[in-house]
């Protein structure tokens, strides 16, 4: 058991962390399966570039910044890089597969910990189906093109089944996997970019002035005027995924310097890389008006119609495939985050134990790898049953997709808000003689009031979304209710099974 030197004011008996390498009675994930490489794959593809491109900028252009969202995605990248240097600091000190869980415990509590662990679970776990709603959108429309018409819900059913055979296995399994679909899908965007800026419209700088990242679509004819909490939310949605890489600090060689690593490259990476490509996009229009209506028309010709002018057939062909590789990648990079997370609240009995089992040849969390598989399914099956399955842009695309890429990152970020927050106060209560002005103070209290903001700015523009959806009213309080049991858990657990409840964000590994 660990017990930090510097635990000043813990309460007696309770020890800051606990060990896992010390513990055999803990199901343990394989060690120094994965390198920099495999985390930086198992976060990138996460984010999945080709996928946050196609699937959520013309969402920004149509529905959100217009002309802004490059420099939407310009204000998320310096958000982001200035929440990691706090993340950073929290991910040298402690390795745990709790990720956000984990640290919020550490720093404002067990209570307020598991409450945002639950929280943290359901955001992940339905990422998964909104990824298998793109998914399910753009297969069908390439199946389409060769005659073959199948249901939407089949299709993103498909999906998660076959993720959910793949993540059966290590973890290094999947990064393999999810490396190929990143490189070929950062490759093509690339070629898309070159042709894009060499051959169509002037670029306009005003796309990057951080200013129209918060000036929203004016109205303009058939035009209605966007929003921009919703064009912010979907630019920060294209990240969700690299903030995992200390989820796979237990599986992953030299977790103190690798972890940190993956984060920088990740966050700093994607920004420069979305920033360009939004804008690129925007060169293969005339005006902001032809752009938001074929977003708006047709969003799965958004990014293909201008690769096919300038660039040629092939390179549109190229892309309808990938986006559907690319979706799936991400998929299956959620679902492996989402099981880990699982694990993580069973082993520590916050959940059902056989959660928290591993594989005994793959040592992977193979019951809480079928669980995410199940759930992916129940929330895909309801959005079938109640949205319908005849209309895949609307039902697949739109609320599927949209609407739970919203109910996940309004969780999201509320909790990369309160990790900053904790790290400040983790690092004062425990860690006084460690603290840094700028990596464990300044850094996080920007992060936390920066990301606030951005969920007020939704829930302040949030009618925009409920006229189009009416199922989007039920997203906030379906958050709320999640991250409310979560904290009635922890104080059950407190009064109840105490032992238990000590445990709760508390396990560690440091016998890496």
């Amino acid at each position: 058991m660990a017990r930090s030197d510097t635990e000043a004011g813990a309460s007696a008996g309770a020890a800051e962390d606990y060990d896992v390498s010390r513990r055999s009675e803990v199901a343990k994930l394989r060690k120094g399966a994965i390198g920099l490489g495999g985390v930086l794959f198992l976060t990138v593809t996460g984010s999945a570039p080709i996928t946050a491109m196609m699937l959520n900028v013309p969402i920004m252009v149509g529905s959100g910044q217009g002309t802004g969202a490059p420099a939407a995605f310009l204000f998320a990248a310096i958000v982001l890089v200035v929440f990691s240097v706090g993340y950073v600091a929290m991910a040298r000190k402690k390795t745990t597969a709790g990720g956000f869980y984990s640290f919020i415990s550490h720093g404002l509590g067990r209570d307020l910990g598991l409450g945002t662990g639950f929280a943290s679970v359901a955001a992940y776990s339905v990422f998964e189906a909104s990824l298998a709603g793109g998914f399910a959108y753009f297969l069908g429309g390439k199946l389409n093109a060769f005659g073959v018409n199948v249901s939407w819900p089949w299709l993103a059913l498909g999906m998660v089944a076959l993720i959910g055979v793949l993540t059966y296995f290590d973890v290094s399994f999947s990064s393999r996997i999810l490396a190929l679909g990143l490189i070929t899908e950062v490759l093509i965007l690339i070629i898309f970019d070159i042709v894009l800026f060499a051959r169509g419209h002037s670029p306009s700088a005003s796309a990057l002035n951080p200013v129209n990242a918060f000036k929203a679509l004016p109205a303009q004819g058939k035009l209605v005027a966007g929003s921009v909490g919703l064009g912010l939310f979907f630019a920060f949605w294209s990240w969700v995924g690299f903030e995992m890489a200390p989820n796979y600090g237990e599986e992953s060689r030299d977790p103190k310097r690798n972890v940190p690593r993956a984060l920088y490259i990740s966050v700093i990476g994607l920004g420069v890389f979305y920033t360009l490509t939004s804008w690129a996009s925007l060169s293969g229009y005339a005006n902001i008006h032809d752009a938001a209506t074929q977003s708006l028309n047709s969003a799965y010709n958004y990014f293909l119609a201008p690769a096919g002018t300038y660039g040629g057939r092939w390179l549109a062909s190229v892309m309808s495939y990938l986006i559907i590789t690319g979706s799936f990648a991400c998929g299956m990079a959620f679902h492996n985050t989402t099981a880990r997370y699982f694990y993580s609240l069973g082993r520590e009995g916050m959940l059902p134990s056989p959660l928290g089992r591993t594989h005994q040849r793959w040592q992977s969390p193979h019951i809480a790898s079928i669980t995410q598989s199940v759930i992916a399914a129940i929330v895909i099956a309801l959005f079938a049953i109640f949205a319908g399955t005849g209309n895949p842009a609307t039902q697949a695309y739109g609320e599927l997709y949209g609407l739970m890429a919203v109910m996940g990152v309004i969780i999201i970020l509320s909790v990369q808000a309160l990790v900053s927050f904790s790290i400040a106060i983790y690092y004062l209560r425990f860690h006084r003689d460690e603290v840094h002005w700028w990596k464990t103070l300044l850094a996080p209290a920007l992060s936390f009031v920066s990301q606030a903001f951005v969920v007020y700015l939704l829930f302040a523009n949030f009618s925009s979304v409920a006229g189009t959806y009416p199922l989007a009213k039920w997203l906030g309080p379906i958050d709320a209710v999640v991250a409310v049991a979560g904290v009635g858990a922890a104080f059950w657990f407190k009064y109840r099974r105490p032992a238990k409840y000590e445990l709760a964000g508390r396990l560690i590994n440091e016998g890496l």
